[in-house]
């Protein structure tokens, strides 16, 4: 498959459509972008644009409430491709996501002081570049729990066998980040739903190891499309094609890395029940326990067609599918159920969304506006995590009221502690 010239992106044109809830339709040059939202950022739509150039997109790229410039493609867009695959849009944070699990203890059972508990999850879960003696060592294990070295087991053969042919990767030991938090956005929270049960709620993915397997095919994705001439509407585009040694050896490593981010979560989550289990009254897990991707690669079939999903920034959403949709820091999120909306190739946003960037969010915020966003929420309220404020993300239920056809809101969580790095 090539690419021989650069596209010539048409004028959009922008037609609001009557009823539902998709906000727009957007004509690219080879196919359209629908859009959940009435608010597209320039960059982001230039990205957009970008991508529905490219000519293995299959039908439509879909674009979710809480879309935003990313690094490489949109964050919140899905992008179905026939016979190839783009790194970047995949990203570097491969298999990130959400886990969540509902337990039977009530608001009640929760001591009235939680610093604490929030105090006791931050030294059992290594997180940010946090270092605790005989715990951790710059946010990862100084010595692994027997339960981590466990569950490494059953990731460490395939792991080999990709190490083996891309020895570069063995500069990241996996095993000392599984079960830790990392920093950015990535969070631990217990919540409370409407009936004041309380939840357990994570977010975070493949770490160190993700991070190097997406940046290192990204630049051999790049390096190809050099070695046969192919030009590029943006760089971060740069794909491999399907039946080339390049797409089966990503394919591979991505959907490894996927799976070290599922268990990576499960690991968490482990750890945090353990904390409560130890200071809190005896409980036991409720019905919902939930554990998805929102920046991922899959094989689906849409359309008619057998199409390899890249989902950055979006949830799926078949019929049925639980999933998780977090607001900001002091906000609230959302435990949903799918609606499985084709034309979103049953997909839903996987969070509020950026506003602004981090840089512009420590210009714009003060450690005071802080503390009163964060208001009844026991979390850090230094300068160091300013850029997370609630005021730099989208409204969460303006994103939950532009998605009604892409899912149905089951339990509504607030936060009462945040653990960030």
């Amino acid at each position: 498959m090539g690419l021989n010239r650069k596209p010539v992106l048409k004028n959009n044109s922008h037609r609001l459509l009557n009823g539902g809830i998709l906000k727009q339709v957007i004509q690219g040059e080879r196919v359209p972008i629908k859009v959940w939202t009435d608010h597209v950022e320039k960059s982001a739509l230039k990205q957009l644009e970008n991508i529905a150039a490219m000519p293995f997109i299959h039908e439509h790229i879909a674009c979710m409430a809480d879309v935003h410039a990313g690094y490489g493609t949109t964050v919140g867009s899905v992008i179905p491709t026939k016979g190839a695959i783009i790194p970047a849009a995949v990203g570097v944070d491969i298999g990130c996501g959400m886990a969540a699990v509902q337990t039977t203890l009530t608001a009640n059972n929760l001591p009235e002081s939680l610093s604490e508990l929030r105090d006791r999850i931050e030294r059992a879960v290594p997180h940010g570049f946090v270092t605790i003696r005989g715990r951790s060592v710059k946010g990862s294990w100084e010595v692994e729990p027997q339960s981590v070295v466990s569950r490494w087991r059953g990731l460490s053969e395939q792991l080999d066998r990709i190490v083996a042919k891309y020895p570069k990767l063995k500069r990241k030991n996996p095993l000392k980040q599984l079960g830790t938090l990392g920093g950015g956005n990535h969070f631990i929270e217990i919540c409370l739903d409407e009936n004041e049960n309380v939840w357990v709620m994570l977010h975070s993915g493949s770490r160190g190891i993700g991070n190097m397997i997406g940046t290192m095919f990204t630049e051999m994705a790049r390096a190809d499309m050099r070695r046969h001439f192919i030009n590029l509407p943006e760089k971060d585009l740069a794909y491999f094609s399907e039946g080339t040694e390049h797409f089966d050896d990503y394919w591979d490593a991505m959907q490894w890395a996927q799976e070290y981010a599922l268990e990576n979560r499960k690991a968490m989550m482990e750890s945090v029940l353990r904390v409560m289990h130890e200071i809190l009254p005896p409980f036991s897990l409720g019905e919902m326990a939930v554990n998805c991707h929102h920046n991922y690669a899959e094989i689906e079939n849409h359309f008619g067609a057998t199409v390899y999903v890249t989902r950055k920034g979006a949830v799926r959403a078949r019929k049925g599918d639980l999933g998780i949709i977090p607001g900001s820091m002091g906000t609230r999120s959302y435990i949903v159920e799918g609606l499985g909306n084709p034309e979103s190739f049953n997909s839903c946003s996987h969070g509020a969304g950026r506003v602004m960037s981090r840089t512009k969010a420590r210009k714009t915020f003060t450690k005071e506006d802080l503390i009163e966003q964060t208001k009844g929420v026991e979390c850090r309220k230094d300068i160091d995590v300013i850029d997370e404020i609630p005021g730099a993300y989208k409204d969460i239920d303006e994103v939950m009221a532009n998605q009604t056809d892409l899912v149905k809101p089951l339990y509504t969580l607030r936060q009462v502690v945040c653990v960030k790095g």
